[in-house]
């Protein structure tokens, strides 16, 4: 079951259904990767019994459950902290897992990957790269100059692999990608629009067919993470910004990841290495890419 929260501009009645809601449900167990006060207070209000979040700010009081966590000293990636707040509830309703889920997270089975693979290739032995210029206001990323001259070079060093390039954009972005397009053709580089698709949803399922993301840290380099393609992600080398951090959870041997080298300003991206970026990036696509029921848990992120 999915409850759809009306959000914080919410009318007082919206909240009332919304509480109704979660009491009537009778919910064993409340998991808060990120906890805000409205949500802890619902939790409390419901009579949730166990209500698990991290132990930060002052939203914890609503919590019988306060993991110490300490995420802005950027240890380890994002969604391990979350991992860590759910192996607290399963330790807590006395259950265990003999390992820990592992690479893709986000499972597509081989006939929806081929179906969505057809939609992008235009002979069958080509090596889809998506590239996302944009950076939906999340984080800082490389220029539309610095994508095309990563691009070329990529091209290059793999002018024996049959690549097929494809930018791809939000609905505010694409001016941005058209003009990365531009610059390629000028560099002799062939690229089109990833096709366009009706929400997020359709996006991510539209990756599926894909072989890489190349993009900044925004949504869709954390998707492609989930379906376990290959990622080569830019990032500025602020601490709450790493990529360490903010790492993507698809396999090890398919993540690369650039940011400035120490020394430079953390969030100055012209400082990167693209020749190495470039190296790295070919090297990897030549490199031949191709519970228990009886517990209800509502987990709010």
């Amino acid at each position: 079951e999915v409850i759809i929260d009306p959000g914080s501009q919410a009318d007082k009645a919206a909240q009332q259904a919304l509480l109704f809601h979660v009491k009537q449900s009778k919910f064993d167990a409340l998991l808060t990767l990120f906890s805000t006060p409205r949500i802890g207070w619902l939790g409390m209000k419901a009579g949730i019994p166990l209500r698990v979040a991290p132990a930060t700010k002052w939203a914890q009081v609503f919590y019988n459950v306060r993991v110490r966590q300490r995420r802005s000293q950027s240890a380890k990636p994002e969604y391990q902290y979350n991992v860590d707040l759910a192996c607290e509830l399963l330790a807590r309703l006395s259950l265990t897992l003999s390992t820990l889920p592992s690479p893709p997270f986000w499972p597509m089975d081989f006939a929806q990957r081929y179906e969505q693979r057809q939609t992008l290739v235009n002979d069958a032995s080509e090596h889809v790269v998506v590239v996302h210029p944009g950076s939906g206001g999340s984080a800082v990323n490389l220029s539309v100059a610095q994508y095309a001259a990563l691009i070329t070079q990529v091209h290059q060093q793999c002018q024996h692999l049959p690549l097929r390039w494809l930018i791809s954009a939000g609905p505010s972005e694409q001016p941005q990608a058209q003009e990365l397009r531009e610059q390629l053709a000028t560099n002799g580089v062939v690229a089109d629009h990833f096709p366009d698709t009706a929400g997020v949803d359709d996006f991510a399922l539209q990756l599926g067919g894909a072989d890489m993301l190349i993009a900044g840290s925004t949504g869709p380099l954390h998707i492609a993470g989930c379906l376990d393609i290959a990622t080569a992600g830019f990032y500025p080398a602020k601490r709450s910004a790493t990529p360490l951090r903010w790492q993507t959870c698809n396999r090890a041997e398919k993540r690369l990841a650039f940011s400035p080298p120490s020394g430079a300003d953390t969030q100055d991206m012209t400082a990167i290495d693209l020749d190495a970026a470039a190296h790295q990036i070919s090297a990897l696509l030549l490199g031949g890419l191709r519970t228990n029921p009886e517990i209800r848990v509502l987990s709010e992120g």
